[in-house]
């Protein structure tokens, strides 16, 4: 067996990726899967067991970069904009603590590391892959390769310093939530249902009309499709075409041309995802481990100072939209870890703080949903169009 042979470099490299899951698992996702495999890569690459180009040579990553689009496109389609208004006020707190933790990140950072420095660790700071996909892209554009390490080394970090804290604001306002249920009258306190399933987007609020030829074919076609014509579009705009990725999938599902999750039915996001992962850990091939020491710092601060701004916006905006501070910060804070994490947050939360089964999943009820929305709002819509507009002005 030889590591250049790329069927064996992909399956060494998806036994990282593997590990940092069942890691992630164990963990009940408190230590993310990307920290894992990244360590494990640069761990590997330093003492020579890996070559730096096993990515490469695993052609894996091409598959990422082909369905970069299509995925984004995917994204749209998972929440209609009729939940979204509904829990608008779960939106305007997310967006407030992104608009803070920008005001803060960019002006702190700019003064101790410089401006590149700034942009480079802003998107992920509030967003997932696809932001770090669009910043550490044009990084590379600009003959900015050693700084791609500080992108990718937030997103597999950031997580760490979010959920602890959002943990923490979750239970109180799930105490302060079981409190009053306490002094209601338990006949007459009746929870919404649920209105956002595991996977993260809603039930169908109408019933689809099933046709014959919507196969996983053709869906594949009609994601590449939206890709295809977002491109067009960003070419001759000049605005990023993940933003009109993102427009085209919204508006798809919206005319019901997508349907809602159509990556999942087209049986093609585990793929997507995948060779998006094998991107991030591609990216990190060239950092040395004097380079790994050198970004700590930067790193370091650019997740306590986005994180302080998170948390302030989410406050203030609380106060604004007369949303208990609690309930407010920890829907900011979904930035910083998105889904599934903030999910298995509401569950951890409403396991430990309710005290039969009804108290459990009455709490859940109340707190999954703009817990979803807000994460959906920053990770998957706010961050990318802040690294596309960000990377525009290096």
């Amino acid at each position: 067996m030889t590591i250049h042979e790329p069927l064996f470099a992909a399956m060494l490299v998806l036994g990282l990726v593997a590990i940092g899951e069942f890691v992630s698992v164990l963990t009940r996702a408190r230590v993310p899967m990307l920290l894992i495999a990244i360590l494990g890569f640069l761990v590997l690459i330093w003492t020579g067991v890996f070559p730096k180009n096993i990515v490469e040579t695993s052609t894996f990553s091409q598959i990422g970069v082909l369905m970069t689009g299509p995925l984004i496109v995917h994204l749209g389609t998972l929440i209609p904009l009729s939940l979204m208004i509904k829990q608008y006020k779960a939106v305007l707190i997310a967006l407030g603590g992104t608009v803070v933790s920008i005001c803060l990140v960019l002006p702190v950072i700019s003064m101790l590391f410089g401006y590149q420095t700034a942009v480079a660790g802003m998107g992920p700071i509030v967003g997932g892959i696809i932001a770090f996909i669009v910043t550490s892209t044009r990084l590379k554009e600009l003959g900015f390769e050693n700084l791609v390490a500080i992108p990718a080394l937030v997103l597999a970090v950031h997580k760490l310093f979010g959920m602890p804290v959002a943990s923490y604001f979750l239970r109180k306002y799930a105490i302060i939530l079981r409190d009053k249920m306490d002094l209601a009258d338990p006949k007459r306190y009746v929870a919404a249902a649920l209105d956002v399933p595991l996977h993260g987007n809603l039930p169908k609020s109408k019933p689809k009309r099933k046709y014959e030829f919507n196969t996983a074919n053709v869906l594949l076609f009609k994601l590449f499709l939206g890709a295809s014509i977002a491109t067009l579009i960003g070419n001759y705009t000049g605005v990023s075409s993940t933003i009109w990725c993102l427009i085209i999938g919204v508006i798809g599902s919206r005319f019901k041309f997508y349907d809602e999750n159509i990556m999942d039915k087209a049986k093609a996001s585990s793929i997507a995802v995948l060779g998006t992962i094998f991107i991030v850990i591609a990216s990190m091939s060239t950092v040395s481990f004097i380079q790994f020491l050198h970004f700590i710092p930067q790193v370091l601060t650019i997740i306590v100072v986005g994180q302080v701004g998170i948390v302030g916006g989410g406050f203030i905006f609380s106060k604004l939209l007369k949303i208990h501070p609690y309930k407010g910060m920890s829907m900011a804070l979904t930035a910083m870890f998105g889904f599934p994490a903030d999910y298995i947050l509401c569950q951890e939360v409403s396991r430990s703080v309710g005290r039969t089964e009804d108290e459990q999943q009455t709490l859940l009820n109340e707190l999954s949903p703009p817990m979803l929305i807000a994460g959906f709002s920053t990770v998957t819509v706010a961050s990318v169009i802040i690294a596309s507009f960000l990377v525009k002005t290096l």
